[in-house]
């Protein structure tokens, strides 16, 4: 793109200077000023100075030199999928979405080497036609892998971890604009730290994955109350399949439980097993849709109603009836069976705890929900500091497991510094979710409530926030969590930023504290100075090219 005043009408001169004297290097700059980002949710909405797509390597490392020299932080950016300001910038924001492609690929060893924009469903499509599959997914697969990666995305399954436990090295371009290879044995602590990085640490641009053999998961769900589900958390209910995860309904106290198991490729190309998909759901029907939707937009305004619709879409959906008769099943080609419908913009608050104490989050929570008092049926005390009158919630809160602690003998040293994993079992994830109809918030002040003491009660039960989700949580909190782990990140994170030029507004807030100490202080760029303005789909929208971001 041609670098003159004419084409970035509203650039400072001294940027616009800059990239002039860049322009004739045959390496091009794709920058656009006057971009709007936002979320997949339209929770946050930022207007970064520039929004770059590189195509080629070389690109990515002019992107990274121009910002030192123009003095710009950047923020790489996929799909928007997190809800919070995670991916937000009033300065430079990078998209790989033209950075995809597949360089390599081994169908024999399933050994792959990826362009880091690429997005999990076109990696599961090119994988799929090699016969090769990733081996977990989560609930979507809008991310690039990149984005999967540093934050986190895991599956629910106690035979496996992160997503990022198939990766066994990574290219990263750094803020001095080099780019450097780290893997188990190569930068290791780089490397554990680039396996989870929120975005802190350069622009991940490279990806070597292991894949496997493309599968087939033979599925089935059922509904039933959550006292069963209590009776067999330690004995079966986790292990009964390789994949497993629940939906909790905590007005009407029951479960969906969702198991899966690969079919055997045998069976498959013999014929005795045939893949085909379950019958279409009430939500994923039109109608379904957009009845939810609407019921969901009017208890916004009389909230009370809000537990009659839950248990409405609970039976409508699942069946009104408990046990066996509400069972659906499907054998379908692993990259369809994982993913599911996630219908309206959302608040997303999501934990990990010790899984053994799931029975007792559930517990908790469904008394203070439901306002339970002494000799009321499931009544447990939920010690809960905050009062429910008058709230109520959404739902289902979504349940599922994951295990870093399954991997390979060498897994202590790949583990991610930031892994929210319990060190020594597997995590169970609780993920409260608030919809946004219409991209409007829920009625007053559920949501902060509802967070509130969510937040209060993962804590109590020795818990960590989802990188990728809405939590409130300070880095003195994560110093304490992850102790030393944290303490590697920090060191790793300053030795290959000290300028801060991959330190955005999330990362000031959550890594550093909001405090600019000496090294980021460097960096003349400050993204304050800002103004609120509501948009047309109540998210928060800011002004100017320096401002920062601020939540609906």
């Amino acid at each position: 793109m041609a670098a003159t005043i004419e084409a970035y009408p509203n650039i400072p001169v001294e940027v616009l200077s800059v990239i002039t004297q860049e322009k004739d290097d045959g390496i091009p700059f794709r920058a656009r000023p006057s971009y709007t980002h936002r979320t997949w949710a339209r929770t946050y909405t930022a207007l970064p100075e520039l929004f770059i797509q590189p195509e080629t390597q070389q690109e990515i490392e002019k992107v990274t030199h121009l910002a030192r020299r123009c003095r710009r932080r950047l923020v790489t950016v996929g799909s928007g999928h997190s809800p919070s300001d995670l991916t937000c910038t009033s300065s430079w924001m990078v998209n790989l979405d033209n950075f995809n492609k597949i360089l390599s690929l081994d169908p024999t060893t399933g050994l792959c080497v990826l362009q880091a924009g690429i997005r999990l469903y076109q990696l599961s499509n090119a994988l799929n036609a090699q016969g090769l599959a990733l081996p977990s997914l989560g609930s979507i697969n809008e991310q690039s892998i990149a984005g999967a990666i540093s934050t986190g995305t895991h599956g629910s399954s106690l035979y496996h971890g992160l997503i990022s436990e198939r990766i066994e090295a990574l290219k990263i371009t750094l803020a001095d604009g080099t780019t450097v290879t780290c893997s188990p044995t190569e930068r290791p602590d780089l490397f554990r730290a680039a396996l989870l990085s929120v975005g802190a640490l350069g622009i991940v641009s490279e990806v070597t994955f292991r894949a496997v053999p493309a599968f087939s998961l033979a599925w089935e769900q059922t509904i039933d109350a959550d006292t069963r589900l209590f009776r067999t958390w330690e004995s079966t209910l986790w292990s009964q399949a390789e994949f497993v995860r629940v939906w909790w309904f905590p007005y009407t106290r029951r479960a969906v439980v969702w198991t899966a198991d690969k079919v055997p490729i045998d069976a498959l190309d013999a014929g005795t097993v045939k893949n085909f998909d379950p019958p279409t759901s009430f939500q994923d029907s039109a109608l379904g849709y957009f009845l939810y939707h609407n019921l969901l937009a009017i208890a916004r305004w009389v909230p009370r109603i809000t537990p009659w619709v839950e248990w409405l879409f609970c039976g409508l959906q699942y069946g009104f009836q408990n046990g066996p008769s509400t069972r659906t099943a499907a054998v379908q080609p692993s990259h369809k069976a994982f993913l599911l419908n996630c219908l309206y913009s959302q608040f997303v608050n999501e934990w990990a705890i010790p899984l053994h104490k799931g029975p007792e989050a559930l517990s908790r929570l469904g008394a203070w929900l439901n306002n339970l008092q002494p000799g009321d049926p499931g009544y447990v005390d939920h010690q809960i500091p905050f009062s429910a009158k008058g709230l109520y919630v959404h739902s289902p809160v979504e349940v599922r497991v994951s295990n870093t602690t399954v991997r390979t003998s060498d897994a202590k040293n790949n583990r991610p510094w930031l892994d929210i994993t319990p060190k020594d079992e597997a995590a169970l994830y609780l993920n409260a979710t608030m919809y946004r109809p219409y991209y409007k918030d829920p009625s007053y002040d559920a949501t902060e409530r509802y967070y509130q003491a969510f937040e209060w009660l993962m804590k109590d039960l020795g818990g960590k926030p989802h990188w990728a989700k809405t939590f409130g949580v300070t880095p003195a909190e994560f110093g304490q969590w992850f102790a030393g782990d944290w303490a590697q990140f920090r060191k790793v994170r300053d030795e290959v930023d000290p300028l801060g030029m991959f330190v955005g507004p999330w990362q000031r807030k959550f890594i550093l504290g909001g405090a600019e100490d000496e090294s980021v202080k460097k960096l003349a760029l400050e993204e304050v100075g800002f103004e609120q303005e509501k948009d047309a789909g109540g998210g928060c929208r800011v002004k100017g090219h320096q401002n920062a971001v601020v939540p609906a």
